[in-house]
C-alpha cells in the first residue's frame, strides 16, 4: 500500500533512490525537482547531471543531509533498508516505490503525481499506459505458444520465473518458459538444464547497446534448436528491466520479434 504523503500545492525537492523512480519523475514533469540520485540513473539524458549520493548498496547519509531534500523516494526492495532507517531517524520524509506487476507502473505514476504536484500529467500518462498494456495483452494473447529461455545473467547462469518482472513481459508475448515454476523468481540453473529444455528461442538482453561480455556463447552447443535456427534475441535491458512506461514499446518489439520466429519455424 502506497503511503498517503502529501505536500498540498508545493512541489518538493526530491532525492530519488532508483533509476526507475528518476525516469518516472521526469516523465510526469518533476525532473527539475530532483536534487540527488543514485548510480545508473541515466534516463533521460538530463538525469546524468543529477548529483550522485550512493547506489543500490549504500546511501551517503551525509550527502543527503547536506542536500536537505523535502522528500526522499526509495525503492522498497532495492534501496538499503538500514540507510533508509537512518534517514527516517533524521526526520526526512521517505516515500516508497514498489512496482511488482506491469499494472503497477500506472499506479506509481499517479502516486508520484500526487507527491510532486504533477497530478494532471501523471494521470494522462497512467491512463495512456493502461490502455497500451491492455491492447498489447489482447494483441498477442492468441499467439501459439513457443519455448523460450531467458538468460538474465550469465555468471552464475540465472533465468526468470514465477512473478519476475521479465517473466511478466514474456507472458504478454505468450511464450512457454521451461523454468517458470522454479522455487524462486530468479533461479540459478546449469547449462545441462537448458540443453535438456532445448528452447526454440534464447533471449540475451543487452544493456546500453552491448551484450554482457560474459554472455554465454550458445553457438558452442549446435544441438540446440535456437542455435540451429539462429533464433537468439537481444532486447534492450535498459527498457525491458526498468519499471517505467518505456517497458511497453520494448515488450511490443520483443513480441513482434518472437512472432517473426513463429512464422519462420512454421
Amino acid at each position: 500500500m502506497l503511503a498517503p504523503i502529501t505536500f498540498a500545492e508545493k512541489k518538493p525537492t526530491i532525492v530519488a533512490l532508483a533509476p526507475h523512480v528518476v525516469e518516472m519523475l521526469y516523465a510526469i514533469g518533476a525532473g527539475d525537482q530532483i536534487i540527488g540520485t543514485t548510480d545508473h540513473a541515466d534516463y533521460p539524458e538530463a538525469a546524468k547531471a543529477i548529483p550522485r549520493i550512493g547506489n543500490y548498496a549504500r546511501i551517503q547519509i551525509e550527502a543527503v543531509a547536506a542536500l536537505q531534500p523535502e522528500l526522499i523516494i526509495a525503492w522498497r526492495s532495492g534501496s538499503p533498508s538500514d540507510d533508509l532507517a537512518r534517514l527516517k531517524n533524521l526526520c526526512f520524509t521517505v516515500a516508497y516505490s514498489q512496482p511488482e506487476q506491469l499494472t503497477d507502473v500506472a499506479k506509481e505514476l499517479r502516486y508520484f503525481g500526487k507527491l510532486t504536484g504533477h497530478q494532471k500529467r501523471a494521470e494522462q500518462l497512467a491512463t495512456q499506459y493502461e490502455q497500451q498494456l491492455t491492447q498489447l495483452i489482447a494483441r498477442f494473447s492468441s499467439r501459439k505458444s513457443i519455448s523460450v529461455f531467458y538468460e538474465l545473467w550469465p555468471l552464475p547462469l540465472t533465468t526468470v520465473a514465477n512473478n519476475a518482472w521479465p517473466q511478466q513481459a514474456l507472458a504478454v508475448c505468450n511464450i512457454e518458459n521451461p523454468f517458470v515454476n522454479a522455487a524462486n523468481d530468479y533461479p540459478q540453473i546449469n547449462l545441462e538444464q537448458v540443453l535438456v529444455a532445448n528452447p526454440a528461442i534464447i533471449i540475451q538482453p543487452k544493456s546500453a547497446g552491448e551484450k554482457s561480455k560474459d554472455a554465454v556463447n550458445w553457438s558452442q552447443w549446435q544441438t540446440l534448436s535456437a542455435v540451429q535456427n539462429k533464433t537468439l534475441l537481444s532486447p534492450n535491458a535498459d527498457q525491458l528491466h526498468r519499471m517505467t512506461p518505456r517497458v511497453l514499446p520494448e515488450i511490443e518489439k520483443l513480441c513482434q520479434d518472437i512472432d517473426k520466429i513463429r512464422l519462420k519455424l512454421n
